[in-house]
């Protein structure tokens, strides 16, 4: 008895080293670039930080492979205190040229006691400007919250933990992003110029190193556009629900900085085709 349960309890250890050895997300599907690090939270969770200093910049990561349409989900804990200037991301993209496709979750910090903002945004063919921005209800710094994009040929839908906070529909006549493989990517970096009141408050230094903590990163996706995962109907043909146009409501209401669609000023020959079908 005592030696079975033994064997038990070794077959228990090695199950847990292989799980263990599986779970190196970082490694196993990204390219690091930049100030990049792996460690484990109080759990044993692996976690990926990533930091920015005035000397060396900032870095990320970006997936080893390609997808076209997909569920991605990544946990996150931003930048505490003083985050002014500094811009965290998770995002899809096909590339960098003038023709790409992107999909935009992106993190403005801010002086301490403010809201941190979300910009929502939607390249397709290099055509963007498609920017929701919400102040965030609760402070991303105290502890890690998940952020989801789930694209597909009909819908974008970003979601913050349970809420869906908005969806960029796909209008047949309209630029979409529905061809082009994109990667997954996370980055931090210095976007003083533009990220924390259009520019007017950048990054105190003083404070640096910045670090964003990123955990169990999880990907539904089909590979290249080829090869779809079992069970992808669930997100390929996923539309959102009435309680999710609900919580979009919700957020719009409650917590939108700015929406494109009423941007007159900066579309001066007219709004988006787009805005008036929404």
């Amino acid at each position: 008895m005592a030696r079975w349960s033994y064997l038990a309890s070794l077959a228990v250890a090695l199950a847990l080293v292989q799980a263990a050895s599986s779970a190196h997300w970082l490694n196993d599907y990204f390219f690091t670039d930049g100030n990049v690090r792996a460690g484990y939270d109080a759990s044993g969770r692996e976690v990926a930080m990533v930091s920015l200093n005035q000397q060396s910049g900032g870095g990320g990561f970006n997936s080893k492979k390609k997808f076209l349409f997909g569920e991605f989900s990544i946990k996150m804990k931003l930048i505490p205190g003083n985050s002014a200037g500094t811009v965290s991301c998770f995002y899809l993209s096909s590339g960098t040229d003038d023709y790409r496709d992107e999909i935009d979750m992106e993190f403005m910090g801010n002086a301490t006691g403010q809201p941190v903002v979300l910009n929502t945004n939607v390249w397709a063919n290099g055509d963007g400007k498609k920017e929701h921005q919400f102040d965030l209800w609760f402070d991303p710094s105290a502890d890690f919250h998940t952020y989801t994009i789930t694209w597909n040929p009909e819908n974008i839908i970003f979601q913050v933990d349970d809420k869906v906070i908005r969806c960029f529909k796909r209008y047949g006549d309209l630029p979409y992003p529905n061809a082009k493989p994109m990667q997954v990517h996370a980055t931090l970096w210095d976007g003083s110029y533009w990220a924390t009141e259009k520019g007017k408050i950048p990054i105190d230094w003083s404070g640096a190193p910045f670090t964003v903590t990123y955990r169990e990163y999880f990907a539904d996706a089909c590979v290249g556009g080829r090869k779809c995962p079992p069970g992808s109907g669930k997100w390929m043909y996923r539309q959102p629900s009435k309680a999710e146009w609900g919580t979009i409501s919700w957020a719009e209401k409650n917590f939108m900085r700015y929406n494109y669609c009423t941007d007159g000023w900066r579309f001066t020959q007219g709004l988006p085709a787009e805005c008036s079908r929404n």
